[in-house]
């Protein structure tokens, strides 16, 4: 069997978990920090893991993880 490719962008930007959760940045801080409240800036510091059906998905992208 040839080896698989992964998607150069899926390893950058997940990371899988020993318990195989995928493990990715803070959605929605890149910009327009005014906007948002205070409470939303401090719930969304550190990472997060992605939900079953999103972590399936990129778990395709990162076939050796």
């Amino acid at each position: 069997m040839p080896k698989l490719k992964t998607k150069s962008g899926a390893k950058k930007r997940f990371k899988v978990t020993a318990t195989g959760k995928v493990k990715t940045a803070q959605a929605g801080k890149r910009h327009g920090m005014i906007k948002r409240t205070k409470k939303f800036i401090r719930n969304a510091r550190g990472t997060t893991t992605l939900c079953d059906q999103d972590a399936k998905v990129v778990k395709q992208f990162l076939p050796y993880a």
